[in-house]
């Protein structure tokens, strides 16, 4: 068989890959080659590795009155009419959809009227019982003055009456005293008898006035007590018909309330009747359809989005590393659409993405177990797209503390989370893997006293 180099003698043009057979690999070179990588790898394992925390989400606005709000029919009913329609501009409190009742209670038109009608009816009632009131306390007041003047009367009957019985007193004192003194005189032959009779009928009759006047006061005092117990009587029966009449006022006044709260409970449904924008911005998406369609209690029928939203983004953070974000933390964005070539530990070698800030960490996770983090624009950094719309896809990078890239692939061989330097400073390409520059979200440490 001939060999390699019989062929080479044959200086055969056409077989130049024997000439290629021919050139036996060098050793040098492959350890050259195998240097110059193992070199390349030592410089790259110790150039600098920004540690991130990486999630998906959406945009969203930042207050929650610029995030889409849904107008919302707080009574059930018929579809009667649309006022917008998709991408229209509102104000709020500008009508979306008008209702039509459905319920059985409330299909008369004129409920409202005769509700008011009702209302007006029993606030008549009650003023006339008002007014019945004050008659009865103007009668029981003019009772009281009577009963004043009838005691006024019957103490003055009184006084008279006892100013006759002290005389009548007093004539029969006297009378008495001349019938004894007659009878005397008769005795001894000074006085006829026909004399000491007729002082005798004197003295009887000076009496019997005395007993008439004494039956008589007894009677007056008698009738001033009479009095007092007649006009007591009056007053207290026109007392209970007043407070009788005050009663039935405070039920009135009870069911004017109950009326007028209907009243204002029909009056608010008519104005439910009609689904309001909640919020000014852009009708963007009608839940309901068509005329006819029956809405249910609190079923929304129209979404509304603000017209110039103060845009955030919205990440979805494993609880693992959730703990490792702050309020202030910089993140960098990539936004669906938007070209983008991101080096995740190289934040500034990337391209097409955008910064942003930490603003609110939850301390609540979502059902599916992430952590929500809420990221508003950097001022510092350039704006984001104008043409960004609520609920685009975002990927974003909370940036954390920078390591070396030895250190970066130890922790993730290891499945390691990022570091969190208890002293506050961030990785170095020591063998701790801190560097002492600090992180910018950290405080800085007290210094010690020398």
């Amino acid at each position: 068989m001939a060999t390699t180099s019989d062929l080479l003698d044959r200086r055969d043009a056409s077989l130049e890959s024997v000439r290629l057979l021919a050139r036996q690999p060098s050793l040098r070179t492959l350890l050259m080659w195998i240097g110059g990588v193992l070199g390349i790898m030592l410089i790259v394992a110790f150039l600098p590795w920004q540690q991130n925390v990486a999630g998906a989400g959406e945009v969203t606005a930042l207050q929650p009155a610029d995030r889409p709000q849904e107008a919302v029919a707080a009574i059930g009913g018929r579809i009667s009419e649309w006022y917008v329609q998709e991408g229209d501009s509102v104000k709020v409190g500008d009508p979306i959809v008008a209702l039509a009742e459905v319920k059985q209670e409330y299909l008369d038109p004129l409920t409202l009227d005769r509700l008011g009608e009702q209302v007006a009816a029993k606030r008549r009632s009650v003023e006339e019982k008002r007014a019945k009131a004050a008659a009865l306390a103007d009668q029981a007041i003019a009772l009281d003055s009577l009963r004043t003047l009838a005691r006024i009367r019957a103490d003055n009957r009184i006084q008279q009456i006892t100013a006759s019985l002290a005389a009548a007193q007093l004539e029969d004192s006297i009378a008495t005293v001349q019938a004894e003194r007659i009878q005397q005189l008769e005795r001894e032959g000074l006085r006829s008898r026909a004399e000491l009779e007729m002082a005798r009928q004197r003295q009887q009759r000076a009496a019997a006035l005395a007993i008439e006047q004494r039956a008589a006061l007894l009677t007056v005092r008698a009738e001033r007590s009479a009095v007092d117990a007649d006009y007591a009587e009056k007053i207290a029966k026109v007392e209970s018909d007043r407070r009788a009449t005050l009663a039935e006022v405070a039920d009135g006044i009870a069911e004017i309330a109950k009326l007028a709260t209907g009243e204002a409970n029909m009056s608010e449904r008519q104005d439910l009747l009609m689904v309001r924008a909640p919020r000014d911005g852009i009708v963007v998406r009608a839940l309901r359809a068509g005329i006819g369609e029956v809405v249910k209690d609190g079923e929304a029928v129209a979404t509304v989005q603000a017209a110039n939203p103060e845009l955030a983004v919205a990440l979805q953070v494993n609880a693992r590393d959730v703990p490792l974000i702050r309020v202030g933390d910089e993140v960098r964005l990539e936004f669906a659409g938007w070209p983008a070539l991101q080096f995740s530990g190289w934040p500034n070698a990337s391209l097409g993405t955008f910064g942003g800030r930490v603003a609110v960490v939850d301390q609540v996770a979502l059902p599916n177990g992430y952590y929500r983090v809420l990221v508003a624009p950097d001022s510092a950094q350039p704006a984001w797209p104008r043409e960004l719309l609520m609920g685009s896809g975002v990927r974003g990078w909370a940036m954390l503390r920078e390591v070396r890239v030895w250190f970066e692939v130890w922790r993730t061989i290891n499945g390691f989370p990022p570091a969190v330097p208890q002293s506050g400073l961030t990785p170095t390409s020591g063998g701790s893997g801190y560097s002492g520059t600090r992180n910018a979200a950290s405080p800085a440490p007290a210094k010690s006293a020398p």
